[in-house]
């Protein structure tokens, strides 16, 4: 599927700029683009110094949620991490909690994984932050309950995060609920935010960082923030992503790089200034999701949500029918 999408699109399937099969979504840390080329530079805006410094801490796993940082720790030392595990990563950047763009974790994992191909690559990423072949934007796997569900003794997590090696299962997952009194008996105390030279504190205890936000928190800002993109069905190659007036119909309490009309203006941000597929079967394992829309299946497709009805898939959007022949009518033409 994938490589069948990137040989019709070509090199913006790579990228959301041009991009006619991916849907914008106002991210932080939005790619630049070449204005002469319409192709990214491999260099991002840094619209909010609080996403660099999430998005930093993400990929050294220091943000605090252990299963996360357990999982990049694995990924930067091993160049390989579980498909389930490339999941959680995934969502975690994107729609389930920093709000950053896709093209920036997709670069990492073109850096650091071993089995590294473009088109695989960039479209898991597309699937995992639900601007192209997936919807349900509104499941996201939680680190906290979904690796209960595979590693409840937390194993994983102890050998790549050593620090916690000691913390017993209550929370080896939620490390900041342990007692003080217990955190120093385990040799690992929870304070900072993972910042360089905080790996040790007081008398040789180790040092575990806070996590970075309250997921739950988090989780609701990115779906409210998806939603609203969604309604407007903007994708990659419309106008109004290419020149940036896309910012006139997000308010100033839109989630992403502009934090709405009060965000910079595309001459001076978006642009440069000088020239294993997925398997979603058991997505409900310690996924969230939220109640009123647990019976929204197929994202803005199908039932459930009646708000989202308006944002009717694109042609060729997750099937790709806009861009590849069906076999029948191949076969008519013969």
């Amino acid at each position: 599927m994938y490589f069948a999408a990137q040989a019709a699109i070509g090199y913006p399937f790579a990228q959301t700029h041009n991009n006619s099969h991916v849907r914008f979504i106002p991210w932080h840390l939005p790619s630049k683009v070449d204005p002469e080329t319409n192709l990214i530079t491999g260099d991002h805006v840094i619209d909010s110094p609080l996403a660099e410094k999430w998005f930093q801490r993400w990929k050294h796993g220091r943000t605090g949620f252990p299963w996360i940082d357990a999982l990049m720790r694995q990924l930067r030392q091993e160049g390989w991490i579980h498909h389930l595990g490339r999941h959680a990563v995934a969502c975690f950047l994107t729609r389930g909690g920093c709000y950053i763009d896709w093209e920036r974790g997709a670069e990492v994992f073109e850096e650091w994984l071993i089995d590294h191909e473009t088109s695989c690559n960039s479209g898991n990423w597309q699937w995992l932050s639900c601007t192209a072949f997936f919807a349900q934007f509104y499941r996201c796997y939680s680190p906290v309950a979904f690796p209960k569900k595979w590693d409840d003794e937390g194993t994983f997590v102890k050998h790549f995060v050593p620090e916690l090696k000691n913390y017993s299962k209550k929370y080896i997952y939620e490390p900041w609920k342990a007692p003080i009194k217990d955190q120093r008996e385990w040799g690992c105390v929870i304070k900072g935010d993972g910042g360089d030279g905080e790996e040790e504190g007081e008398d040789g205890m180790k040092v575990y960082p806070k996590p970075m936000f309250d997921f739950n928190e988090r989780r609701g800002i990115c779906i409210e923030g998806i939603k609203n993109a969604y309604h407007l069905r903007l994708y990659g190659d419309d106008p109004k992503v290419k020149d940036g007036t896309w910012r006139k119909f997000f308010d100033d309490n839109a989630e992403g790089p502009t934090e709405g009309t009060n965000g910079p203006t595309a001459e001076g941000q978006t642009y440069a200034e000088d020239g294993e597929d997925v398997d979603v079967g058991n997505m409900d394992l310690g996924v969230d999701q939220d109640e009123r829309e647990a019976d929204h299946v197929g994202g803005e497709t199908k039932g459930g949500d009646k708000t989202l009805r308006s944002g009717k898939r694109k042609r060729g959007q997750g099937t790709l029918d806009g861009h590849l022949e069906s076999p029948r009518k191949r076969k008519g033409k013969a």
